[in-house]
């Protein structure tokens, strides 16, 4: 009877020093992953900041007449919705590391090709470059997903914000390449403008061996194999749907896309009029350029802060903290037009604010849904973002001439305070559930 009971606690010590291993390993693994994408984030948003600077300048000088320029952040941002489904449905099928690192060269394709629409000065090609450029920006969105595919309900909030905060690093050197962009495009014998995108090209490239060589083994395919041998003997997997299907049956994700769809908007749409806005009442270029670095600044550099509330106090406050921030930007806008300082604080509200949701709604999606459905409901996400965000920008023009500066801020206040409206209802339910014992 001793030698059995000794048996049995034997077996239990070895089961649980296993399920510690495997814990530790899991934990490794998952730190490994958050590494990797940091990596390939900043050189993923340094060839994206140097897409953003010169697009539109290239698409000026290839089309000759300024009215094209806008095309350069259209034709991208459409190009990221575009991929943001395949991508997603590829991630399902072959892991993360494919996935990224497809996108990544897809992108490096499009530098290449811009390089060629300027050397050739033909404008249709350079519009196909910008499509394909913004399968970068796609993957980058994806990547704050693949750093959540192994972390904890407790640990993903900070997982998916340190990635998103590392872009901060690419944003911000991108658009200062202008000119090591010309020495660079003098050696190769290629027009000024297109030498940024040399560096486009390569960082891309870079960023694809990265996500190939780095992401092993992969996160998403050892959490599907994680959760099909966790399920009980004798079930199955739920059958994969399309993303909008489940955005359809399942509110909390349904909740968490239209926050970020929403938050982004809104974001665009006032965040791309205000260099209009402000040029038009005499401000000069510095100061408009450090308005917008201050915009950046807020969008990614507490990204990680973000991340930390929405563990501790639940990611749908840390949406609720995000609603509240861009509804204080936007109604500063709306009142404070006239004031070139309190345009400056409202930018980097709408910054802060669009941080916290997107971070925290963007978790909250990650956990709303099964491990088997999490690669098609983001890709889902991420195309509902980039359509809400051109929505946006397309109409943010036609409103600053109907409106004015001070009307677009309040015209996406009524959006945000809608989202709000919602976000405190499910606040309010999730406060009248009774725990189960």
């Amino acid at each position: 009877m001793e030698q059995h009971q000794d048996e049995q606690h034997h077996d239990e010590r070895y089961q649980n020093q296993q399920s510690q291993d495997h814990a530790w390993a899991e934990h490794d693994q998952q730190r490994r992953v958050v590494r990797v994408l940091v990596v390939a984030q900043i050189l993923g948003g340094l060839g994206a900041g140097a897409t953003l600077s010169l697009g539109a300048l290239l698409a000026a000088e290839t089309s000759g007449s300024s009215a094209w320029s806008g095309m350069a952040a259209t034709m991208a941002t459409l190009g990221a919705a575009a991929a943001a489904v395949p991508l997603a449905a590829l991630a399902q099928r072959r892991g993360r590391s494919v996935s990224l690192a497809t996108g990544a060269a897809v992108a490096c394709l499009g530098g290449i090709l811009a390089i060629m629409a300027a050397s050739l000065a033909f404008f249709p090609l350079l519009l196909v470059a910008l499509v394909l450029l913004g399968a970068g920006a796609a993957t980058g969105l994806q990547a704050r997903f693949a750093a959540t595919d192994l972390a904890t309900e407790a640990t993903r909030g900070r997982s998916l914000a340190v990635v998103v905060w590392s872009t901060t690093i690419g944003a911000v050197l991108g658009p200062n390449l202008f000119e090591p962009g010309q020495a660079v495009a003098g050696v190769l014998g290629i027009p000024p403008l297109s030498g940024g995108f040399v560096f486009t090209a390569v960082a891309q490239a870079a960023a694809a061996l990265v996500y190939l060589l780095g992401l092993r083994p992969d996160p998403l395919l050892t959490a599907l194999g994680r959760d099909a041998a966790d399920r009980p003997a004798g079930t199955s997997a739920p059958a994969r749907r399309r993303g909008l299907a489940v955005l359809a049956r399942n509110p909390s994700a349904r909740f968490a896309v239209v926050a970020i769809a929403v938050s982004h908007a809104a974001m665009v749409s006032v965040m791309s009029m205000t260099p209009v806005h402000l040029h038009d009442h005499g401000v000069g270029l510095s100061v408009v350029g450090l308005t917008i670095s201050l915009h950046v600044a807020g969008m990614y550099a507490l990204s990680p802060v973000f991340g930390w509330i929405a563990d501790r106090a639940g990611k749908v406050r840390g949406v609720l903290l995000g609603q509240l921030l861009l509804l204080a930007a936007l109604l500063t806008a709306w009142q404070a037009s006239a004031s070139n300082a309190w345009v400056t604080v409202s930018l980097i509200l709408l910054g802060l604010g669009w941080s916290a949701c997107v971070v925290s709604a963007s978790a909250l999606l990650a956990g709303a849904v099964e491990v088997a459905e999490r690669a098609p409901v983001q890709g889902s996400s991420d195309l509902v973002m980039n359509l809400a965000g051109a929505l946006g920008g397309a109409l943010a023009g036609p409103a600053l001439v109907l409106l004015g500066y001070s009307g677009l801020g309040l015209a996406a206040a009524v959006l945000v305070a809608a989202v709000l409206a919602w976000t405190l209802t499910r606040l309010g339910d999730r406060a009248a559930t009774p725990v189960p014992a």
